[in-house]
């Protein structure tokens, strides 16, 4: 099996469970990747970017300087995933790539931009189950034939994606069918807290759900939990400054890519699929309750157009992942459908206004 984040230097491969200190933990992460090289330019990016810089080299210098945070954060993932399991990995992954949505929508609530942050929700979801995961596909059935993934976790996934839409797809259908628009308004507004909650406690449930994840036995871990854990949330603040300055997510894409050129699919698919989730169940819920106790009428209902175009792409999502086998035509095929989404929002009268 190709490791590609075996150490650059040393021939002892991974440590064994008897000699992982934090020295060798650092060592062996450090030298994880050829692309951690690209580091010398986290300070200048930040510089850069906190002064009277031009957008192009802001942009240029924070696009480098996120490639070895992000094949960082997928190692750090990784070494966690051998411990806990492919599925707390990917959520681990997930929570601290989401982190920064989050907060970003909190901040563009507090001023009032509620369509703003309706657009970020669905273009993350999107994004993540069209786009990443299309990817996913593609670059990891290009020297495969076929690739498999844990069936279950896959459906498990199918279902939560589907209850995610249908929190969505009610509250439009109740604007359809409201007498007035105030009542429609005063409806949707309950609708959406009550749903909120109920979201909420689904994803609670979720996570304890997701404990019964048995962890990996391929590997042998080289860092020690501890140090993962903390490279983890180091990395990923690192990652919500350099990320404020192109997409929110974008280490966490580059992560999941890189698992599925290493066939590490369960890994791959739970994050794209896990990050998702964690907007529908999670970031969508907590913007909305904000929204309540803020007083900014934050909810549930989408325009009729989007909530489609969701819907839609769930359905391709939930009828190709559920044989539990992935290849690179079916990569062609959710990259097809998103490029169709962007085409019909490019094109779309109310995504000009």
């Amino acid at each position: 099996m190709n490791h590609e984040n075996e150490p650059l230097i040393g021939s002892s491969g991974r440590h064994t469970h008897h000699d992982v200190t934090f020295f060798s933990s650092f060592k062996t992460t450090m030298t994880s990747s050829y692309f951690n090289i690209l580091l010398v330019f986290v300070p200048a990016a930040l510089i850069a970017s906190y002064s009277n810089a031009s957008d192009t080299i802001v942009f240029s210098l924070n696009f480098l300087a996120i490639i070895p945070l992000a094949k960082l954060l997928g190692f750090a993932t990784e070494e966690i995933a051998l411990r806990t399991g492919s599925t707390i990995g990917a959520l681990l992954n997930a929570t601290f790539g989401n982190a920064v949505e989050l907060i970003l929508g909190i901040i563009a609530l507090k001023e009032g931009l509620i369509r703003v942050v309706q657009a970020s929700i669905l273009g993350s979801i999107l994004s993540n189950i069209l786009l990443v995961l299309g990817f996913c596909f593609l670059l990891g059935g290009s020297t495969r034939q076929e690739q498999s993934f844990n069936v279950t976790a896959a459906q498990t996934s199918s279902s939560l994606l589907a209850l995610t839409t249908l929190s969505l797809l009610i509250p439009a259908a109740f604007s359809a069918t409201a007498n007035t628009a105030s009542e429609a308004e005063e409806g949707i507004l309950k609708l959406s807290h009550g749903t909120a909650m109920i979201l909420l406690l689904v994803y609670i449930l979720f996570l304890f759900f997701q404990y019964e994840d048995e962890a990996d036995e391929d590997e042998t871990p080289s860092t020690t939990l501890s140090f993962s854990i903390v490279s983890l949330i180091t990395i990923a603040g690192f990652v919500s400054l350099h990320a404020e300055f192109l997409v929110g997510a974008a280490a966490e894409h580059v992560s999941s890519v890189t698992f599925a050129l290493k066939n590490k699919m369960n890994l791959c698919i739970g994050i794209a699929i896990s990050s998702s989730l964690q907007i529908g169940l999670l970031v969508t819920p907590v913007l909305v309750i904000t929204g309540w106790i803020i007083d900014q009428p934050m909810t549930l209902f989408f325009e009729n157009f989007e909530t489609v175009v969701l819907f839609s792409s769930v359905l391709i999502v939930n009828y190709l992942i559920q044989d539990g086998r992935s290849n690179w035509l079916e990569g062609v095929q959710l990259l097809s459908v998103y490029s169709i989404v962007a085409l019909a929002f490019y094109v779309h009268p109310t995504s000009k206004e």
